[in-house]
């Protein structure tokens, strides 16, 4: 699959989401899960790398095991786990580039595509993310720093839902008609079972 455009240099830092609780692998880290000899993380890192021109990690436990992997890695301003719009918040406020583009570290199969295609669809919103197969995928969007201040505010009030801050910006979804498994989802150590060799 080929990029649809160039995304102009430095526009755009790729943010791998690994900052969260992993009840479902029961309580493992599941970045650090293990499919296919890599960590997810890694499986995730190198399908974005080719398709950003920087990138750092979102994790709030085992910052070290994050680090060998030479990317910067950014832990959450809010305690307590969060969730991804905290990990999402504490990105924004440590790029360079205008723009994010956040994969979550359990979809170790995105398309070669994704940040082009969200980033060719985008319009004037400030944020996009992918629907799939009538799912929507809030955790693989393409957001503007600019959201921040915005996002800080709905975090302070308590708030974490990610779709319900996305409905309160200027953001839409981007369609992708390839469904699997580039957005399939590792929850659980089943999941990575059945993954296995994928």
């Amino acid at each position: 699959m080929q990029q649809q455009m160039t995304i102009p240099r430095a526009e755009v830092t790729g943010v791998v989401l690994a900052g969260g609780r992993g009840s479902r692998m029961g309580g493992e880290d599941k970045g650090l899960m293990v499919l296919n000899d890599l960590p997810l993380y890694q499986h995730v890192l190198q399908r974005l790398q080719p398709q950003v021109s920087d990138l750092c990690i979102s994790a709030n436990r085992n910052l070290a095991r994050y680090q060998h992997s030479g990317y910067p890695v950014i832990s959450d301003t809010f305690s307590n786990f969060a969730g991804p719009l905290a990990g999402m918040l504490a990105a924004l406020r440590a790029i360079d580039s205008p723009w994010a583009a956040f994969v979550s570290c359990d979809t170790p199969f995105i398309p070669s595509n994704l940040v082009a295609h969200l980033w060719q669809n985008r319009g004037t919103d400030d944020a996009v993310w992918v629907r799939s197969g009538e799912r929507d995928h809030p955790t693989l969007a393409l957001i503007h720093r600019r959201v921040a201040d915005r996002l800080e505010k709905f975090l302070n009030r308590g708030d974490r839902k990610l779709m319900l801050f996305m409905q309160e910006i200027d953001s839409h979804s981007v369609t992708f008609t390839e469904d699997r498994p580039f957005f399939i989802n590792i929850n659980t150590p089943e999941d990575l079972r059945n993954w296995h060799e994928v």
